[in-house]
C-alpha cells in the first residue's frame, strides 16, 4: 500500500505526457486524405489558424489544468504534511474538465462514423489521455482518504 500511491502517480505523469503528444484519432476523408493529431498539435493547429481562444481554452484545460494538477499531486504525495496542507482544495475538480475532452473526442469520432463523410478511429494518444484522467482522480482520492 505504501508504494500505490507514488506508482500510480507515476503512470498517470507518463500517460498525460503521451496522450499529450501521440495521435489522438485518425480522421480518413474520401479514402485519400488522413489526420492523426495530437493534443498538442490540435492546440498549436488552433493557434496557427487565428483560433487564438479556443486554442487557449482548449491548452488550458486540456494540458495546464491537468499538468498542475499532476504537479500538485506529486507534491502532496511526496512532501511533509506543511506542503501538503499548501495544496488548494480546488485541485481536485480540475480533473471533471479533463475528462470533457475524453468525451468529446469520443464524440468526434462517433459523428465522422455516422455522417459516413470520413472514418475515425481512437489513437493511443486517447486511451493514454484517459488513463491519466482515470489514475489521476484514483490518486486523488487516495490522498484525501490519508488526509494528505
Amino acid at each position: 500500500m505504501r508504494f500505490l500511491v507514488p506508482s500510480l502517480l507515476f503512470i498517470a505523469t507518463i500517460s498525460f505526457t503521451l496522450g499529450a503528444i501521440l495521435p489522438l484519432i485518425r480522421v480518413e476523408r474520401l479514402f485519400v486524405f488522413a489526420d492523426e493529431p495530437s493534443l498538442l498539435g490540435i492546440v498549436s493547429g488552433l493557434w496557427e489558424t487565428g483560433d487564438v481562444f479556443l486554442a487557449l481554452i482548449v491548452g488550458l484545460f486540456s494540458l495546464a489544468f491537468p499538468a498542475l494538477k499532476l504537479g500538485l499531486m506529486h507534491i502532496a504525495a511526496y512532501a511533509g504534511a506543511s506542503a501538503r496542507r499548501a495544496v488548494p482544495a480546488w485541485v481536485g475538480s480540475l480533473s471533471k474538465w479533463s475528462m470533457l475532452d475524453v468525451v468529446l473526442v469520443a464524440l468526434v469520432v462517433f459523428a465522422a462514423k455516422t455522417s459516413g463523410l470520413a472514418s475515425a478511429l481512437t489513437k493511443p494518444g486517447l486511451l493514454f489521455f484517459a488513463a491519466s484522467v482515470v489514475l489521476t482522480a484514483a490518486v486523488s482520492a487516495l490522498l484525501r482518504r490519508r488526509g494528505g
